[in-house]
């Protein structure tokens, strides 16, 4: 049933069409990820779906008493009002405080705010958490949301995403966050050129679909084809956690991937690095520090040893307020350390993104403000001139003559990174560099940054982008030390629901101690040469353990053919029997996927057809099905086997 229906909806501002003839329905319980270019139309199509904007033409329908509840990018609370009143509104404390789900959101959202405290007196992040709260508590058979995990921190985006998904109300979500995306999301709507192209599954799916309707349309042009495509490589490659989520045809995807190289040539970019920094970067020697100064604040360093080296592609990881930004701003002799000291390498050539952008001639033009920095820059084997850089960053055309003073948030970022970049650095720190970026601009950053040789130090809660250009990650646990995580994310956020990580606000007591850790290329020693040797290569393959039901079907993990036990308890005969229904499965499964195939195919050759087309469709939405529900067989099976 439909909560929600557009008929032939259009609207535009000024000459500019966002939306044109759009129909299409919100069903009750599906959860739907809504992603496209900034500027391209995804709030409008938020505002139209929830009843606040009158399209130009066509037709809106809500369900009747259907109860909305969203959270635009710009909030309305009232100054006046306290934490309290806007959040939890009328309710007796004792009626909040008995409720275990009122409870839970208040702590991993506004744990830390002063409910008693006036809206007058929030920053811009804790404004958006406290509206946040306020609509996650209401009852809402349709939720809609704008950049809710924007100032959440990894851990509390985690949280989110498994709320979200628990509750039974209709999901609509914009996000630039792609990690998000794939945890919350069933279906995928992309806003382009007024239209709204439908795709089934999260962001991995809907990467996957539109690469398979570029395929076999012939319709995209290269460049973006091999962008899609080194995105499923990587995609494939990455995180063990994700490749095991998006229940998508894992064969189309080898297919796709057969001849694309990885999306780093680390070993080439290593050479590269050291050649332009040798072998000092940045040694920190017995160095400690507080977050406000010396001795104030929360304690962010505890004489600390670490190393990092030429070609070193770190992500820092740690709570909001942990002193993330206080690392990258002594890296750049910004602050002083209390004590200890802070080695930089001589040909150490610095660029560094702030979350306060340094403020732009608002006079200039875009073009002119880039090449007084620089006309060329070399990446990798190629040179590309300033303004083809500004193209692939969201700057086509007669954008690029822009005055600075016009341009938005979003854009003002963009050209400050790109400036960063044509100034040639070889150490880049970058402090929450995808704010404001749409994932089209973001997977164009993530190609240039592949290319780009030298030392990479990378604060973001944007989970996807973290691990997607860095090669390992470390974590701030309020502990004083920079932990290595060879699980990465995962292992991050494991250590602090286990509760072995400190909460960074109250770790402000010094400790005796010194803390020595080795950094990526530093010489091994004493006992942190094993750590170290455990966290070589990329966020795929940080560490050998491999998860039950990591592989799905046909991704080619045979644990007897591996030499790998069964579980516990199960005897000989039971794992023969286990092992015979686990390929009875891959067989019925291969089955499927011919005639699925057989059926994209026929369905390309029908496009002008219609009448056959819908014949097509509900075949290959049986199809699906069936490979959905003995997927899930696969997996079963495969669990109690512990593959």
């Amino acid at each position: 049933m439909n909560l929600v229906n557009l008929e032939s909806v259009s609207h535009a501002y000024g000459p500019k069409p966002l939306l044109h003839d759009v129909s299409l329905g919100v069903e009750a319980g599906e959860r739907i990820g809504v992603v496209g270019r900034n500027g391209g139309g995804k709030t409008t199509l938020m505002s139209v779906v929830a009843g606040d904007l009158r399209p130009d033409s066509g037709r809106v329908t809500h369900n009747r008493g259907l109860r909305v509840g969203f959270l635009s990018q710009h909030d309305a609370l009232d100054p006046g009002a306290t934490v309290r009143e806007i959040v939890l509104g009328e309710l007796a404390e004792h009626e909040w405080a008995g409720d275990q789900g009122v409870r839970e959101i208040l702590t991993n959202l506004i744990g830390d705010l002063d409910l008693d405290g006036k809206a007058a007196d929030l920053s811009g992040g804790e404004r958006r958490r406290t509206a946040l709260a306020h609509l996650l508590i209401g009852d809402h058979d349709l939720i809609m949301l704008d950049e809710p995990t924007n100032h959440l921190d990894i851990e509390a985006i985690a949280w989110l995403a498994g709320h979200l998904s628990g509750r039974k109300s209709a999901l609509l979500v914009v996000t630039h966050d792609r990690w998000f995306l794939d945890a919350v999301s069933t279906r995928t709507w992309e806003v382009v050129d007024g239209r709204v192209e439908r795709y089934e599954g999260g962001y991995a799916a809907y990467v996957l679909a539109k690469a398979e309707r570029a395929r076999i349309a012939q319709a995209a042009e290269e460049r973006r084809q091999n962008l899609m495509r080194k995105e499923i490589a990587w995609l494939r490659r990455g995180p063990p956690a994700r490749t095991s989520k998006p229940k998508f045809r894992i064969e189309a995807a080898q297919a796709l991937i057969a001849n694309e190289p990885p999306p780093r040539e680390s070993v080439e970019l290593m050479r590269f690095a050291a050649a332009r920094l040798g072998k000092t970067v940045y040694d920190l020697e017995d160095v400690t520090l507080h977050a406000g100064g010396p001795g104030n604040g929360p304690l962010v360093l505890d004489r600390l040893t670490w190393q990092f080296g030429p070609g070193d592609r770190i992500g820092l990881i740690g709570v909001n307020g942990s002193g993330k930004s206080s690392v990258l701003r002594l890296l750049a002799d910004t602050v002083a350390p209390d004590s200890g000291r802070v080695i930089r390498g001589r040909t150490v050539r610095l660029a560094h993104l702030s979350q306060e952008l340094d403020e732009l001639d608002p006079a200039r033009r875009v073009l002119e403000s880039v090449e007084e920095v620089r006309k060329y820059l070399q990446v990798g084997k190629r040179e590309w001139t300033a303004s083809q850089l500004l193209e692939r960053l969201g700057f086509k055309g007669e954008a690029q003559w822009k005055v600075i003073g016009d341009l938005s948030g979003g854009e003002r970022r963009r050209l400050q990174l790109l400036r960063l970049l044509m100034d040639d650095p070889n150490v880049l720190l970058l402090d929450e560099p995808t704010n404001d970026l749409d994932i089209e601009t973001l997977n164009e950053l993530e190609d240039l940054l592949d290319a780009w040789p030298g030392t990479l130090i990378l604060v973001s809660h944007d989970r996807y982008f973290l691990e997607r250009v860095t090669d390992r990650c470390v974590a701030l646990l309020g502990d004083g030390k920079l932990s290595m995580l060879p699980g990465g994310v995962d292992e991050y956020l494991e250590r602090r629901a286990a509760g072995t990580a400190l909460t960074a606000r109250l770790g402000t007591n010094s400790r005796t101690g010194a803390t020595t850790t080795r950094g990526a290329g530093a010489p091994a020693d004493t006992a942190s040469g094993h750590l170290a040797s455990t966290t070589s290569g990329g966020p795929g393959n940080a560490t050998s353990a491999q998860a039950p039901g990591q592989a799905g079907p046909g991704g080619g993990h045979d644990p007897a053919a591996q030499g790998l036990p069964a579980k516990p308890g199960l005897s000989a005969k039971e794992e023969r029997e286990l092992r015979k229904e686990l390929n009875r499965l891959e067989r019925q499964l291969d089955k499927l996927t011919a005639q699925e195939n057989h059926l994209h195919t026929a369905m390309a050759e029908a496009a002008s057809d219609y009448a056959k087309l819908g014949t097509l469709d509900a075949q290959l939405r049986e199809i699906t099905a069936q490979k959905d529900e003995i997927e899930s067989e696969w997996l079963d099976v495969a669990d109690r086997l512990g593959d």
